[in-house]
């Protein structure tokens, strides 16, 4: 199903704009990678605790890509997607291992994770409304266009897409943090360096939920690979023979792919930093917070009162942007997702890849209505953000266990990074498994009982 076809071999681009050209997955990732997690839980945390974390969410962005460029490099070689990759750790097994059932589980608080970003969508058009009636068909117009966007396209329409949502939000950002700047609220330096003192709050759990959900989460690291199949590197690298020539043009692709991966972090990193500022100077300054009830409205409040009347239309472009392109992406992704999970349960059987654009045309219509009835079903999207969040906190350090494993397993020696990069690969995983620690002894009332957390 996944290995790429002999008659797709071609050289990498050498130049810097042949390399340009060629990048697209990191694109994708970044429309799903900026949407609930920096609208809603950055800007939480910056209200909650002003600039003091500054320096955590910079880290949060930055330290997860070598996790991720380390799953893409397997991808490249093997030429097989994430959860054919997960499915090949060693442990127990009950069909399929270990790792892949956790992953479902993971799977299932993405689902209550998208619910909330439709009724983000639909909050924003309906503002302070209470109409049922306004929330539902906002709510069902988000999933009903995102399902017939999805249903007609392949890759060249996500990419697409994706790359018109993502330099949007990102212009709307930089907007509004400049015009920050002319407002009382504005950011001093005395505010920069207390967002560096490294300093911690003594509640941390919207801290490390922030981990688990800014910059490259547990999701994004899973759809990164099945992108760049999808894009097509491992097909042009050609099936693995260790032959130098194919030596060549992996290492050839992989610096492609690593080009993609960093430019994309540099996107994601900035938009999430002026989320993360807008909460922290205007929000944490009047006392104000993000709650369930008045989520979105707050978030609205906070760009009028600023800017003034036309600051509604900037948030509103801003937040359509953010929250459409985080669903739609992660409709794309989770679609190809579950008819690769269906296939390696049996319940499906793909002797051509028609057959499974079947199944994945499916999953795009069924992915939204099931969020659309979470969301009516609930109508708390902080609280199914913050699921998701928990679920994605506690995969990583799967997914960072997952990424050593390949590099030091089943990586040629010849491809492998270099000991600096190692290094990082090994600091990434350590900060992923004591989030996933923390996580689980919050969830468990150990914290606590210590008195570590409130």
């Amino acid at each position: 199903m996944n290995a790429p076809a002999q008659s797709g071999i071609k050289d990498p681009p050498a130049s810097f704009w042949g390399i340009l050209r060629s990048i697209g997955p990191g694109l994708i990732l970044t429309a799903n990678i900026v949407g609930t997690g920096e609208l809603i839980v950055t800007t939480r945390l910056g209200a909650q605790v002003g600039f003091l974390l500054l320096w955590f969410i910079l880290f949060s962005c930055c330290i997860k890509v070598f996790v991720q460029v380390e799953l893409g490099r397997f991808a490249i070689v093997e030429g097989v997607g994430s959860l054919v990759a997960l499915d090949r750790l060693p442990g127990p097994r009950a069909r399929i291992s270990w790792a892949v059932w956790l992953w479902i589980i993971m799977y299932l608080g993405t689902i209550c994770q998208m619910a909330g970003m439709v009724g983000g969508i639909a909050e924003i058009f309906v503002q302070k409304s209470q109409s049922y009636t306004g929330h539902l068909l906002w709510a069902a117009a988000t999933a009903g266009v995102c399902a017939l966007l999805l249903a007609v396209g392949r890759y060249g329409i996500v990419e697409s897409l994706s790359t018109v949502m993502v330099a949007l939000f990102t212009i709307s950002n930089l907007v509004a943090v400049a015009l920050l700047q002319t407002t009382e609220w504005r950011m001093t330096g005395a505010d920069v360096a207390e967002g560096f003192r490294f300093a911690v709050p003594k509640d941390l759990v919207t801290a490390f939920a922030a981990f688990g959900i800014t910059g490259v989460g547990a999701a994004e690291l899973v759809f990164y690979p099945l992108w760049c199949l999808e894009k097509g590197y491992a097909r042009a690298v050609g099936p693995r023979d260790d032959s130098p020539q194919w030596e060549g043009r992996a290492r050839g692709w992989m610096r492609v792919m690593r080009t993609d991966a960093w430019l994309s972090m540099v996107v994601y990193t900035v938009a999430t930093v002026s989320f993360y500022i807008l909460g922290a100077a205007i929000l944490h300054r009047q006392g104000k917070t993000v709650e369930d009830a008045t989520a979105i409205a707050t978030l609205a409040d906070m760009y009028v009162k600023t800017f003034g009347s036309w600051g509604l239309w900037i948030f509103n472009v801003g937040a359509f942007m953010v929250l459409f392109s985080t669903f739609f992406v992660s409709t794309a992704s989770n679609s190809r997702l579950f008819a690769d999970v269906s296939s390696m349960l049996g319940v499906f059987s793909f002797r051509t890849p028609e057959d499974r654009l079947r199944v994945v045309r499916w999953g795009v219509i069924l992915i939204p209505v099931a969020t659309l009835f979470l969301y009516l079903a609930s109508k708390g999207i902080v609280t199914l953000i913050l699921i998701g969040a928990t679920g994605q906190a506690l995969m990583l350090p799967i997914l960072g266990f997952a990424a050593i494993y390949f590099h030091r397993k089943r990586i040629p020696p010849a491809l492998r990074a270099r000991s600096a990069w190692t290094a990082l690969l090994f600091l990434s995983f350590l900060a992923m498994a004591a989030l996933g620690v923390f996580q689980a002894g919050d969830k468990t009332g150990l914290w606590r009982a210590f008195g570590w957390v409130r």
